[in-house]
């Protein structure tokens, strides 16, 4: 009644023709889809649709058994890994690192994780680990502990400089120090000037001691005085117009010296008889010349090496 003028047996092949079409696209469809569903399935189930991991009924897909490893590690990349405990000043670190890695690799590692430089580690494992060899090959397995012991720059810096500091102070506190002459103890002599019996200076020269005493000089109470040097009886003889101190050279603990400002050509010198400063017997006016060679006699070469 629909269709007026087609003749009844017509329409029926028409309407068989439409309903087989229709059942041969449906059958089809079907299997579009689930071809859809299974392809995440075969890249390990892991991102996809949302139907990934299960089946088109919605059933859940059972996951295929995975490769085990031994030692327990993980694979990653095909690449076989150890669990390690690496513990460097007081702090530990939980680190997994492929077998098969060097020495030096894990250096690197310890590295990125505490800032300390690979050539400033100690590293440690059953003795010192060889940076040559792999981890496999020095037998470390999983929960092995690896020792670090090294200093980062910067705890060296904060260690030296301190130091550092403290040495600077001490050198800028020597410049501030007066110089001997200048001080008022020995001012008072040297004010007086030269003596006038003073012996000749020779700058730049080192001499022998003469045979005679060494005369023309002061001492600390602006007095004239003079050295005798007594060496087959290791003495010095120090003379003034009221007497002699006959000193066992041995007994001599220092002599320090220092050229007088002006008049370089000539120093003021102590001999310590005590064991401390305010022991020193000052002269002053000593030729130039002579200094090491009074230093030497009284103390002996051997002090100076």
């Amino acid at each position: 009644r629909a269709f007026p003028g087609v003749p009844r047996g017509r329409l029926y092949t028409i309407i068989m023709a439409a309903a087989a079409s229709a059942a041969a696209d449906g059958a089809e469809e079907p299997g579009m889809e689930a071809e859809a569903q299974e392809l995440p399935l075969g890249c390990g189930g892991e991102g996809g649709s949302p139907a990934a991991g299960r089946t088109p009924e919605g059933e859940e897909r059972r996951d295929l058994p995975q490769a085990s490893v031994s030692n327990g590690g993980d694979a990653e990349g095909g690449k076989e890994l150890v669990e390690l405990k690496v513990i460097w000043n007081k702090n530990k670190y939980d680190v997994k690192f492929c077998l098969d890695s060097t020495g030096a690799e894990l250096k690197q590692k310890i590295h990125s994780l505490t800032g300390l430089p690979p050539a400033m580690q100690k590293v440690m494992f059953k003795g010192l680990l060889p940076e040559e060899k792999t981890l496999r090959e020095i037998k470390i397995t999983n929960g092995a502990k690896i020792m670090v012991v090294g200093s980062t720059i910067n705890d060296v810096l904060a260690v030296n400089t301190p130091k550092e500091a403290a040495q600077q102070e001490v050198k800028a506190e020597e410049n501030k120090k007066e110089p001997l002459c200048r001080q008022k103890q020995h001012r008072k002599v040297l004010d007086k000037g030269k003596p006038d019996d003073v012996m000749p200076s020779v700058k730049g020269v080192q001499e022998r001691l003469p045979t005679v005493p060494l005369s023309g000089m002061y001492n600390k109470s602006g007095g004239k005085v003079r050295l005798t040097f007594k060496l087959e009886q290791d003495q010095l003889w120090i003379g003034t117009k009221e007497r002699t101190e006959k000193l066992p050279m041995g007994s001599i603990k220092n002599v320090v010296s220092e050229p007088i400002e002006g008049h370089e050509d000539y120093h003021m010198m102590a001999f310590q008889l005590g064991p401390t400063e305010a022991s020193y017997y000052w002269v002053y006016w000593v030729p130039t010349q002579y200094v090491d060679a009074i230093k030497d006699t009284v103390l002996g070469k051997w002090q100076y090496f």
